[in-house]
């Protein structure tokens, strides 16, 4: 009765919510509705029954029909509807009469409970107060049911398990590691004996606890006061945290740094102290907010209190400081906190006057002191088992030091590192089992974005945009209203929202791999490079050529060891994961509006080896043309000129392959091992066994696939360029046209370039310099020699950076010698590329050229260069001149770095960076709408830039949405709005007209087949 005779509360996706409000037109609809609601309150409330009911319905009755006819009501009791109806540009209409029925679409705040939605919806609330259990935007619908308001008992306790999991993997992650060293060391006391562990978690073991000891020495000489230099100024911060919990940060973070950031065993200082006190910071405040929950869970409940944002005289915890210690605030953080609405609690103390973030001198300071403790106390002594002529041996762990890099003739700059022994070396990357990391994939759907610091992980620090610590671009995005970036974030939330699991068979095959020794579909080798013996002779040319093979040695060896420790962090992170059910990644973007997840290490971003171990948690089923889709995915896997053919041609290679592609399913190392020959291995291996179970069903259409299918953009910067230009030759090179099969633009570059030096082949060297480089040359020309110019190109690359590009693929060959004639033939490569690049694009070339005369104007003027993307996200070029700040640590004196928004415009960086971040701007655009479209079709969704994914059965409905939106995205005013906008911010500069275009029909995009191929 209450649901359908006094409101109704629909779910319309992830993010939205419609809520009917009903006008009740009898006294005995409203009785029965009270009834009703005091007799079935436990499907809305988690803590019990409603408390006075009696009492609140004659209250209830007495208020409704006011609250049902008087909107101001609303208005006045719930502060919050009155700004959301303004910004939603709605109101109530004032002509409301008995029965009608009124529609009103609103955002459903994140943290919203559901006593709120239905305050919102009749104000009922007013007169009954309540205790909701805070509830996750998503899992709304299933909490209030469908039409019968049931809960599938299982279900929400499934659902409240994993919450609590994640919950505990962001808060008590660094607490969790300290426990578990305290267990082992008092497991190793009461056995008396030392336990029987790995190497690399002996080092750890033994650190922590000396590490422990010299922590809690020097916090209690900050509360003695005893003197020390900056001990005043990092003191206060390190009292925050139990000692074991900074050790373990210091010990992870410093071990997590020197595997990610090698440099022949040791990592800069300043990298490691600012990482230190940034990861202290976090977990302070973390820590404070679980301190504040297990304190006041203890308190006795007293009396009914109402919650922070419903009910009169409350107030509205906004952007603005507030303050904590006020008896007020202090009462409804209690409440808060008792209920476990620890993100309200975490939003009160972030904006509180007391909780101001850290500065970076904080960091360093902190860091820094913590890296000498380290170092003091960090010992290694060589295993038992080892030949050494003393096992009694220790030595210090790590090292403090000082490294010089030359810059330039004349110019070296010295820094200080952190660095360890070569015994630590060589067992860091078995380390990284053992390594602590915070942000994982999320077990739950990840928190709907709806401000710059609202939305992602539960707890974990996250921000929608990856400012780099540039105020200017950070304030830009604060300052713009959440109406104007509704879509960028409701895309990331789709982005977010799309669930994974690991694809075991295939994590299998790769820990096999690994465990062998690596070096296949990839893989790094296991085995470093063996070092060139020294010469024996006196010759200086034998030691020149000597030098410069260890170098070359040294230099593999080091990225080797560095890949390595990528890879066993990203298989670390699989085997974390390999029993869950789904994971999600939550998403955020740089300055540019690009998606990325917010999880570094194992995501569908990463290698082949990443994207081999995802598949899509929900499944689909094929259809009838999944199975087609599914073959040409193959295909496109498999690489070289199979890509390039038609998709029938595709088909049939994969049809004609179907043996082997049997045989590398079922015995993908014992038998032809035909997916190694892949340009892409394991995604290839995780074609053929889905390619296998289909068939094997015996009915694909009705196989059910989780396997992600991509549609890939064909050199996808040069196609928003030519649909920026309307160039038709652009387009017709770059797949914006029909055709029979898909235009290769790499090949028709190199065509043009092949050509050009065929004439100057034919001068004579001694009158013309460029004949002697294409003789050179000669033959030498094809795809792959230009390819990547041609890609970087519409990125900015300039004329140096394709010639060392030529120059690396030339040595490749081994083809020239080092000499100054191989330095000359790949700057003439270079430029003929270039020149090629500019007579096949030309329209798209003058709109670089405009892009770049603007950037060069208002950067020449003082200013950043500043824009909005079309879905409504604002840009700022972060490129000024760098300040640096000379802060003096217990180490040694730290110079940080910082782009001060009062320092001077990089003018040079403004204009080059301008041209490729505007188009990835738009490319950011296109994939968000095409998300948005796919979600609203029921289309799982996952995107890489200019690879869009999806179910193999949905890919042809997903290629007509990305066509469209491409069409719709472009029939937009790009540049038009741009200059306004840019007259708009200075009307004091005068910009150049925008280019003459072309006469492309945009609409030829929507016939394309290999557009999206």
């Amino acid at each position: 009765m209450w649901r359908s005779v006094v409101w109704k509360l629909e779910r319309a996706g992830r993010s939205r919510t419609d809520v009917h409000l009903s006008c009740l037109p009898k006294i005995t609809q409203l009785q029965e509705s009270a009834t009703f609601l005091a007799a079935n309150t436990e499907a809305f409330e988690k803590q019990g029954p409603l408390n006075a009911i009696p009492d609140a319905r004659s209250n209830f009755l007495s208020k409704a029909p006011a609250l049902c006819f008087q909107p101001h009501h609303f208005c006045t009791t719930f502060p919050q509807l009155d700004e959301l109806l303004s910004q939603l540009g709605q109101s109530f209409p004032p002509n409301l009469t008995h029965g009608s029925v009124y529609t009103l679409e609103m955002p459903f705040m994140y943290g919203m409970k559901s006593a709120q939605a239905r305050a919102y919806a009749s104000v009922a609330m007013e007169a009954v107060e309540s205790s909701d259990e805070e509830v996750e935007v998503h899992a709304v619908g299933d909490l209030l049911g469908t039409a019968e308001l049931k809960v599938d008992p299982k279900m929400k306790k499934k659902r409240q398990k994993l919450y609590r999991r994640q919950v505990k993997v962001e808060t008590e992650a660094w607490q969790q590691a300290a426990a578990e060293y305290r267990e082992v060391i008092v497991d190793m006391c009461r056995k008396n004996l030392a336990p029987n562990l790995p190497f690399a978690q002996a080092l750890l073991l033994g650190w922590f606890e000396p590490l422990r000891d010299g922590i809690i020495e020097e916090q209690k000489a900050y509360q003695r006061r005893e003197q020390r230099e900056d001990r005043s100024m990092y003191g206060p911060y390190l009292a925050q945290l139990p000692a074991d919990m900074l050790a373990v940060i210091t010990m992870h973070r410093l071990m997590g740094l020197l595997m990610s950031d090698m440099d022949n065993g040791c990592v800069k200082v300043v990298h490691a102290a600012i990482q230190i006190g940034e990861a202290v910071e976090q977990e302070v405040r973390i820590h404070q907010l679980m301190k504040k929950k297990k304190k006041h869970m203890e308190l006795k409940t007293g009396g009914t209190e109402r919650s922070l944002l419903s009910g009169k005289g409350d107030e509205v915890i906004t952007g603005q400081n507030v303050d904590i210690t006020s008896d007020s605030m202090r009462e409804k953080v209690k409440k808060l906190v008792k209920q476990n609405k620890l993100r309200r609690v975490d939003s009160i103390l972030r904006h509180a006057s007391t909780d101001e973030p850290w500065t970076a001198a904080i960091h360093v300071k902190i860091g820094s002191r913590l890296l000498e403790l380290m170092m003091e106390t960090s010992f290694v002594q060589p295993a038992a088992d080892q030949e050494c002529p003393d096992v009694l041996d220790l030595r210090p762990a790590f090292t403090h030091t000082l490294k010089s890099h030359h810059m330039r003739r004349n110019l070296n700059r010295t820094y200080g590192v952190i660095e360890c022994d070569p015994l630590v070396m060589l067992e860091i990357n078995q380390s990284v089992r053992h390594m602590v990391m915070p942000y994982m994939p999320m077990l739950v759907h990840p928190r709907p974005w709806l401000g710059f610091n609202e939305g992602g992980y539960l707890h974990l620090k996250s921000s929608i945009m990856r400012t780099q610590g540039t105020k200017e671009q950070r304030m830009a995005v604060m300052d713009t209203p959440r109406e104007s970036m509704k879509k960028v974030m409701e895309a990331l939330d789709i982005l977010g929202g799309t669930s994974w699991r690991i694809r075991a068979p295939i994590l299998d095959v790769v820990e096999k791999m690994w465990a062998d020794g690596g070096g296949l579909a990839n893989l790094v080798d296991a085995n470093d490079v063996g070092l060139p013996e020294k010469p024996e002779t006196e010759d200086m040319e034998e030691w020149r050529r000597w030098r410069f093979s260890a170098s070359e040695a040294k230099r593999t060896n080091k990225e080797r060891h560095s890949i390595r420790c990528d890879t066993e962090i990203k298989l670390a992170v699989a085997r974390k994961l390999r029993d869950e059910e789904e994971f999600y990644y939550p998403h955020n973007v740089d300055f540019r509006g690009r998606a990325y997840p917010m999880h570094p290490h194992l995501n569908h971003l990463g290698s082949d080896m990443c994207r081999g171990l995802l598949e899509f948690a929900k499944g689909r089923p094929l259809g009838s043309t999944g199975l087609y889709w599914l073959k040409i995915h193959l295909a496109n896997l498999c690489g070289g000129p199979v890509g390039k053919m038609s998709f029938e041609r595709r088909v049939a290679y994969t049809d004609n392959h179907m043996d082997k592609i049997f045989d590398s399913a079922e015995r993908p190392l014992s038998g032809l091992r035909w997916w190694l020959l892949a340009e892409d291995p394991f995604q290839c291996l995780a074609a053929c066994m889905d390619i296998r179970d289909a068939i094997l069903s015996g009915d694909p259409s009705t196989y059910v696939s989780y396997l992600p299918v991509h549609q890939d953009g064909s050199c996808n910067g040069l196609q928003h360029y030519a649909a920026l230009g309307r160039d038709w030759d652009g387009a017709q090179s770059v797949n914006l046209t029909t055709g029979d099969q898909p235009a290769d633009v790499y090949a028709g570059i190199a065509e043009r370039v092949r050509l050009i030096m065929e004439k100057d082949v034919l001068k004579n060297p001694l009158t013309n310099r460029n004949a002697a480089s294409a003789q050179l040359l000669n033959g030498q020309i094809d795809r792959k020699l230009v390819k990547q110019t041609v890609m970087t190109s519409v990125y900015g690359v300039t004329f140096v950076g394709a010639q060392i590009q030529i120059l690396s693929r030339l040595k490749e060959r081994g083809l020239l010698a080092d000499s100054i004639d191989m330095y000359r033939a790949a700057a003439y490569a270079a430029k003929v590329t270039l020149d090629a690049l500019g007579e096949m694009f030309k329209e798209a070339r003058c709109i670089m050229v405009w892009l770049g005369d603007c950037a060069k104007i208002i950067a020449s003027a003082g200013h950043t260069v500043k824009w909005t993307t079309p879905l409504g996200l604002p840009v700022v070029q972060p490129y000024r001149k760098d300040t640096r700040q000379l802060v003096k640590t217990s180490l040694q004196v730290l110079a940080l770095r910082s782009s001060d928004e009062n320092q001077p415009v990089l003018v040079s960086r403004q204009r080059t960076a301008f041209p490729p971040n505007f188009v990835h701007s738009l490319d950011s655009s296109h994939m968000m709408m095409t998300a948005i479209t796919c979600k609203k079709a029921g289309l799982t969704f996952a995107g890489v830039h200019d690879s869009y994914w999806t179910h193999a059965g949905d890919v042809e409905q997903m290629n007509v949405m990305l066509r469209e939106n491409f069409v719709e995205l472009y029939e937009q005013p790009i540049l038009e709005n741009l200059l306004k906008g840019f007259q708009e911010q200075f009307p004091g500069l005068a910009f150049p007209v925008i280019p003459k275009r072309g006469d492309f029909d945009l609409k030829e995009v929507l016939k394309a087949p290999y557009f999206f191929n």
